[in-house]
C-alpha cells in the first residue's frame, strides 16, 4: 500500500548558493554512530570523506546500546536457527533473503570488530555468549557487561580517527539533503562556528538513528528527533513501514527521573518480571515467558499494569547469584544504586518505553534509496531484516552490515564516476516572519505525550484521529516557520515524521508485531500483509 503525501516545504531555511560557504568531498556521511562510522571506514585511502556528527561522535543510540550484537558463534549454533528466530519474531514482514544475508555476514563483522580492538566478555578466553527474548540459543556476544555501545563506539571512533583521510565534523546539524534534477549531491549543514556549509559529494550516506524522542516514555537519547526520516522524506525518498516503532519491555521507572533502559539480557539471565501483587505474569502469557518476544511483553506488562492499576511492574533477580548479577550488569547496577536499589536483592521498577525505529528509509541490499545518490544504512532505514518486530541484538548487527554496504557500494560509484563536483545553483528563498512567539518547548513537550497516549503500545481509530488532529494543527502553524537554530529544525523533523507516523498507523488496519490495533485485534495476512509505504510529492527537486 502506497501513500501519498504533499509536501509545504522542500527546505527548512533560505539559502542561496553564492552567498553560502561550500565544502566538497568525495564521500559524505551523515551519522556517527555505528552504521555511520563503518561506512566510512570502507572509504579507500585515495578518497576523501566527512563524517557529520549532530553532537559528539560517542553520542549516539548506538553508545547506549547494553545488550550486545547477534551472531551464530557457537559450534551447536547454525545460520537456520537464527534466520528463523529472526523471521518469527518479524511476524510476517520479513524479507528472507535480506535476513539470510545479514544473519550469515555477522560473524565476520563481529570478528573485525574484534581486529579493531573492542574488548567483547570473554570467558576462558572464548567470547561469552547470552541469550535474549525470541532467540532460541545463546548468540549473543556483549562488552563491559551491559555496556556494548559504549565499547564498540570506543574501538570504531578510534579506528575511524586514526584513518587519514577521514574529517570529522562534530556538533554539526544537517538540515537538508541537496538535490539537483533529482540527484542527491550533499548536504546543507549548520554549526555554531562556521554557521551555514553546502557540503559537495559524490556519494551521500545517511546514517542519522532513530526517532524515539517522538514519546513521553522513551530509552533514546535527546538527539533522537527523527531528523534523518525527515530530511530524507523532504528530498523525495521513499520511506516505509513508518508505522513499526519497537516498544522495549523494560525501562526504568522512577517517577521524575530520566528513563534507562533495562537490558533484555537481564532476561536472558534468569530475571523474572512479577506485577504488583508478586505475581509473575509472563508464564501465563507465552510459552517463552520472560523471553517472549519483545513487543508481546510490552503488551502483556502493559495489560497488567492496567490489571493491578499500578505504575510499572517489577524485574527480579533476587533468585540468581548476586555476585554474578551485579558483575554481569555493572552499569545497570550502578544506576540502581542512585536510587537506592540493589539489583541483587531489590524488585527493580520497570515500564515499556519507545526504543527503535523499525520503519525508515526503504534500502536495497547496498543500501541505495529511491533518490540517485543517497544511500542509508542503520536504524534511519526500512531494510526487510526486522519484519514487524526486531530481534534483540539484530540492530547493531544491521548496522555494521548495512553500513558496510552503503560504504563499499559508494566507493565503486566514486571510482567508476571519479569526475570533478561542480556546486549547482539553488537557492530558498526566506518567508515572512511570524510575529506570534512560539515555545518550542511546550509544542514538543505535547507532541510527545500526545504520541504516547494515542500512538504508542495501544492504538485504535479513535485515539489516531485525535492525535492527527493535534499534531495536523501544530503542523500549520510550526512548519511554516524558518527557525534560526536546531531546537526549532528539530521539532519541525519531529512534526513531520509523527504525521508519517500516524499515517501509517491509520492505514495497517490490524494487528501485527509492534503495531497494536485493538479495534482490529487479529493478524490479517489477507488484506494487509505487506508493507505500507509513504513519499512525499517533491514539486521543486532543486
Amino acid at each position: 500500500m502506497k501513500l501519498d503525501y504533499s509536501l509545504p516545504h522542500r527546505y527548512l531555511v533560505s539559502f542561496h548558493s553564492k552567498q553560502q560557504a561550500h565544502y566538497f568531498v568525495d564521500f559524505l556521511v551523515i551519522g556517527g554512530g555505528v552504521a555511520g562510522l563503518r561506512a566510512a571506514l570502507a572509504c579507500p585511502p585515495d578518497t576523501t570523506a566527512l563524517v557529520i556528527s549532530k553532537d559528539g561522535l560517542a553520542q549516539s543510540n548506538s553508545a547506549y546500546a547494553q545488550g550486545g550484537i547477534a551472531g551464530v558463534l557457537d559450534p551447536d549454533d547454525c545460520f537456520e536457527s537464527h534466520i528463523e528466530d529472526t523471521i518469527d519474531a518479524g511476524k510476517g514482514l520479513c524479507n528472507r533473503k535480506v535476513v539470510e544475508q545479514v544473519v550469515r555476514e555477522a560473524p565476520r563483522h563481529i570478528y573485525e570488530l574484534v581486529d579493531w580492538d573492542t574488548q567483547f566478555d570473554r570467558i576462558d578466553g572464548d567470547l561469552d555468549l547470552t541469550q535474549e527474548g525470541g532467540h532460541s540459543r545463546r548468540r549473543v556476544v556483549h562488552a563491559l557487561g551491559d555496556a556494548t555501545g559504549k565499547e564498540l563506539m570506543r574501538a570504531m571512533i578510534a579506528t575511524a580517527r586514526s584513518k587519514e583521510n577521514l574529517t570529522f565534523w562534530e556538533n554539526t546539524f544537517t538540515l537538508d539533503l541537496l538535490t539537483y534534477e533529482g540527484r542527491c549531491c550533499g548536504a546543507l549543514v549548520w554549526n555554531s562556528e562556521r554557521g551555514y556549509t553546502m557540503v559537495w559529494a559524490k556519494a551521500t550516506v545517511l546514517a542519522t538513528g532513530g526517532a524515539g524522542q517522538l514519546f513521553r516514555e522513551t530509552t533514546n537519547p535527546d538527539i533522537a528527533t527523527a531528523d534523518g526520516h525527515a530530511l530524507a522524506f523532504r528530498a523525495g525518498a521513499q520511506l516505509r513501514d513508518m508505522e513499526m516503532m519497537q516498544f522495549h519491555p523494560t525501562v526504568l521507572y522512577i517517577a521524575g527521573s530520566a528513563r534507562w533502559l533495562i537490558t533484555e539480557a537481564m532476561r536472558g539471565e534468569g530475571a523474572y518480571l512479577r506485577d504488583s501483587n508478586g505475581e509473575r505474569y509472563m508464564v501465563q502469557e507465552h510459552p517463552q515467558a520472560e523471553l517472549a518476544p519483545r513487543d508481546e511483553v510490552s503488551r502483556a506488562s502493559v495489560r497488567q499494569m492496567k490489571k493491578t492499576h499500578s505504575a510499572s511492574v517489577f524485574l527480579d533477580l533476587r533468585h540468581l547469584n548476586a555476585g554474578h548479577v551485579r558483575k554481569r550488569f555493572p552499569m545497570i547496577a550502578q544506576v540502581c544504586r542512585k536510587f537506592g536499589l540493589d539489583i541483587a536483592a531489590d524488585l527493580i521498577p520497570v515500564r515499556p518505553g519507545a526504543h527503535y525505529m523499525i520503519g525508515g528509509i526503504c534500502v536495497d541490499s547496498d543500501g541505495k534509496t529511491s533518490v540517485p545518490g543517497l544511500l542509508a544504512a542503520g536504524e534511519v532505514t526500512s531494510t526487510g531484516l526486522h519484519g514487524a518486530n526486531r530481534l534483540g541484538s539484530n540492530s547493531l548487527l544491521e548496522g555494521l552490515v548495512y553500513g558496510a554496504h552503503a560504504g563499499e557500494y559508494a566507493a565503486r560509484e566514486i571510482a567508476e564516476n571519479p569526475e570533478k563536483l561542480t556546486p549547482c545553483m539553488l537557492e530558498n528563498r526566506g518567508v515572512d516572519d511570524l510575529e506570534e512567539p512560539l515555545n518550542i518547548t511546550d509544542v514538543r513537550d505535547a507532541l510527545r505525550s500526545v504520541m504516547w497516549r494515542w500512538v504508542g503500545i495501544e492504538r485504535d481509530r479513535t485515539g489516531l484521529h485525535q492525535a492527527w488532529q493535534s499534531v495536523d494543527f501544530w503542523c500549520q502553524y510550526v512548519l511554516p516557520r524558518q527557525f534560526s537554530g536546531p531546537e526549532g529544525w528539530q521539532l519541525q523533523n519531529m512534526l513531520t515524521v509523527a504525521q508519517l507516523i500516524i499515517r501509517s498507523a491509520n492505514a495497517r488496519e490490524e494487528t501485527r508485531g509492534v503495531h497494536y490495533r485493538s479495534d482490529f485485534p487479529e493478524t490479517d495476512d489477507q488484506r494487509m500483509k505487506g508493507h505500507i509505504s509513504i513519499q512525499a510529492e517533491v514539486s521543486e527537486r532543486c
